[in-house]
């Protein structure tokens, strides 16, 4: 049986990811900081696929927490880690509080370098395996803290995956533009004025991710908009795409 671990499993594109995993026959290991919610989320995925569901509380800002998580991914190999924990401040650096960014920090980078690391190297002794790195078109655009953490998610994914990828194993960062989850309302983001032609649902995000996976690709961008979006910012000078994204980031 086939074994994954997902964080930030209890909304949005974790859930999305553990509701497909668990459809397609996964065993689960799922990572949240909430008890009560994860707790839900196992009982309904047991009964509606009938695998076996384990949860992990754990905030992946606390350094014994995330000790925690890494020693559950090497206490056996695992068939994939989805490194989906995230959120994010919205606030301009100079006027942020410092402690924050560090948290941010820490969940974002620090978090996905380590259980990664935790995660691949049984997967190379064993020759396969796989992670998902929940990164975000974000990470192509010089805007803040958060696109400077998700770039290097995305930069870091790419380079693993050319270092393991004769091993067996793949790696490969997911890049979703505005996606229907929590993550805006618990930012305090007013994304109201964002069309609803550029919204993507946690299944569309997952399905196009999983896809991607399967086909070896490194970096997975769902939907043409955004696939077209994330070429234009690649590729436009480096300070109009800063400009253009500061008037139209969501407002607090």
């Amino acid at each position: 049986m086939a074994i994954a671990l997902v964080t930030g499993s209890t909304s949005g594109i974790g859930a999305a990811f553990a509701e497909k995993l668990a459809a397609r026959g996964y065993d689960l290991v799922l990572v949240a900081r909430t008890t009560p919610r994860l707790e839900a989320q196992a009982e309904h995925l047991r009964h509606r696929y009938g695998g076996a569901v384990e949860v992990l509380p754990a905030d992946l800002a606390d350094p014994l927490a995330l000790l925690e998580v890494e020693a559950r991914l090497a206490a056996e190999p695992f068939d994939l880690l989805v490194n989906n924990a995230g959120f994010g401040t919205n606030r301009r650096f100079a006027d942020g509080d410092l402690a924050e960014e560090q948290r941010q920090l820490d969940v974002l980078v620090r978090a996905v370098l380590r259980l990664t690391h935790a995660a691949v190297g049984p997967m190379v002794r064993r020759g396969s395996g796989a992670v998902i790195n929940v990164s975000s078109v974000a990470a192509f655009v010089p805007g803040g803290t958060y696109a400077a953490a998700k770039a290097w998610v995305t930069f870091f994914s790419e380079g693993l995956a050319g270092e393991l990828e004769a091993k067996g194993v793949k790696v490969m960062a997911v890049c979703p533009g505005f996606t229907h989850t929590e993550f805006h309302e618990r930012g305090g983001m007013d994304v109201s004025a964002i069309p609803e032609r550029l919204w993507l649902t946690p299944d569309e995000v997952v399905d196009g991710a999983l896809a991607d996976l399967a086909r070896g690709k490194r970096v997975s961008i769902p939907s043409g908009t955004y696939k077209v979006l994330a070429t234009v910012a690649r590729h436009a000078p480096h300070r109009l795409v800063t400009a253009v994204y500061s008037r139209a980031r969501p407002k607090r």
